[in-house]
């Protein structure tokens, strides 16, 4: 199983595709964002897959609309060969069924495996004044347990959460739910703008499915050696 995606948070191409190169060598999967994706669009995670035609990736381009728009934008995300898309659980259960729908149709007449939905709950930058700040009376792990059940109720694979939230989540949904875990830092590195971290170790301990992690591999002098030795402490 891709234990680690390799959060490739840049618009240069050819960037990206050297950085992807690197870390798939070492175990990773790769996550490719709106960053990436605003200037390169289609094309480039076409160039990504063929420069790295084993690796899987995970398209976090975090949809949230009105259904018919998801769902037509999850129609065009089917052909793009990615294991991994999602949508903000805030959108709703009707925003999150009718996209599933139409992820799995459009898939089916490609004759193509479906990428697995996930939906976002609370984003990593957010903490409790930020949600108060937006309307949310709520903590974020009472937020993220709401939108999880929504989530699940709705059909997808699974959520996207903190790792202060695995814990939580696994105790509510059980074991069958795809967990994946961004705000990673290994111990001893920056937490950036990520306000609810967690360690590689302890989020796999705690039930993540797999851990999103950008700077601490991608910043680092040799980003695939970065990768595996956090790979390593998994095992």
């Amino acid at each position: 199983m891709t234990k680690i995606y390799c959060a490739i948070d840049t618009p240069d191409l050819k960037l990206a595709t050297n950085l992807a190169y690197q870390v798939s060598g070492a175990g990773c999967g790769i996550k490719l964002g709106l960053e990436f994706f605003a200037t390169n669009g289609p094309d480039g995670v076409a160039a990504i897959l063929k420069a790295c035609p084993d690796s899987k990736i995970f398209l976090d381009m975090k949809y949230h609309d009105i259904p018919n728009t998801v769902a037509g934008a999850l129609r065009g995300a089917a052909r793009l060969g990615v294991a991994y898309i999602n949508c903000h659980a805030s959108g709703g259960m009707e925003m999150m069924k009718i996209g599933l729908d139409a992820l799995l149709d459009e898939s089916l007449k490609l004759g193509v495996p479906p990428p697995r939905f996930l939906a976002v709950t609370v984003l990593t930058s957010i903490d409790q004044q930020a949600l108060i700040s937006v309307g949310q009376t709520g903590t974020p792990p009472e937020q993220v347990i709401k939108l999880a059940k929504l989530t699940r109720d709705s059909g997808l694979a699974g959520i996207v959460c903190s790792g202060q939230e695995i814990r939580l989540v696994r105790e509510s949904l059980g074991d069958d739910f795809v967990l994946m875990v961004p705000g990673i830092r290994p111990v001893g590195t920056d937490s950036g703008d990520q306000k609810r971290i967690m360690s590689p170790q302890d989020a796999i301990l705690a039930g993540a499915t797999h851990l999103v992690i950008g700077r601490p591999i991608t910043g680092a002098n040799d980003p695939a050696q970065a990768a595996s030795d956090i790979l390593e402490t998994l095992k």
